[in-house]
């Protein structure tokens, strides 16, 4: 599994992964600011953006996915921060290989197992009919009669791209995604605890992250942990709070 990459900047590697339905794009701003400082690496997950797809999706999997691109491109020991899904993918990637990496960054996630709450937007995606559609303001309306949120669905559309045949198709696999939903929603485990610098960062507005978790699951798995919490973000705090994100994450690198 050859993941898509962008590289920015010089300096000490950070990785950074995105969420469910999300591309490398949604984290593109705040990566050129962090590559003032690091060489940073920001990816496609498998079914994602222009990575390749499979009938495949698990942390395991990804995991796998994120150490063959960190040995293909022979990235020195990189810190790794995920949003959301791609914060799991994180965990697991630290659980399972700790050595491979310096610090662990995870935003608005927690390693618990999630109830299923995306059927909406995957019923929404699905209700689209993109062999009808000659415009992304159609795709917007198609998707507006059950996603309200008008931010949630221009989220959505930036997987929407034309095809050579001016058509338009989802850059995601719609199809993978639903059929193993219960492997995004999943909880991570592992036997033994990541021992290294480990930053969760939480939106105050968000309910991804609740107190029981932190004195539970997170100190449970990483024993070298910080917490900082965001008041005024929701779940995509990164977007919503890209300067705090900012601030919070150079330093915790810096020290």
């Amino acid at each position: 599994m050859k993941l898509h990459y962008k590289e920015l900047g010089h300096g000490q590697p950070l990785l950074i992964l995105h969420g469910l339905f999300g591309t490398l794009d949604n984290w593109q701003t705040l990566a050129k600011r962090f590559a003032e400082h690091y060489n940073v690496f920001i990816v496609d997950l498998r079914n994602h953006g222009r990575s390749p797809h499979s009938d495949e999706h698990s942390y395991e999997l990804m995991a796998e996915d994120v150490l063959e691109l960190i040995d293909d491109l022979q990235i020195p020991t990189p810190a790794i921060m995920g949003h959301s899904m791609g914060g799991k993918v994180a965990m697991q990637f630290a659980l399972k290989y700790p050595t491979r990496l310096t610090k662990l960054i995870v935003v608005d996630i927690a390693p618990k197992a999630y109830p299923p709450h995306h059927d909406e937007i995957i019923d929404a995606l699905r209700s689209v009919d993109l062999t009808t559609v000659t415009s992304r303001g159609d795709v917007d309306e198609q998707l507006s009669k059950q996603i309200p949120e008008m931010d949630v669905r221009l989220f959505l559309m930036k997987n929407l791209y034309r095809k050579e045949d001016n058509t338009f198709g989802w850059r995601m696999n719609l199809e993978a995604l639903d059929k193993n939903y219960a492997n995004v929603a999943a909880a991570i485990a592992a036997d033994v605890p990541f021992k290294k610098s480990t930053l969760f960062i939480k939106g105050g507005r968000s309910r991804y992250i609740q107190q029981e978790d932190i004195y539970g699951s997170i100190e449970h798995l990483f024993t070298l942990v910080e917490v900082e919490t965001i008041p005024n973000a929701g779940h995509w705090v990164h977007a919503q709070a890209p300067d705090e994100v900012y601030e919070l994450v150079s330093n915790f690198l810096a020290h």
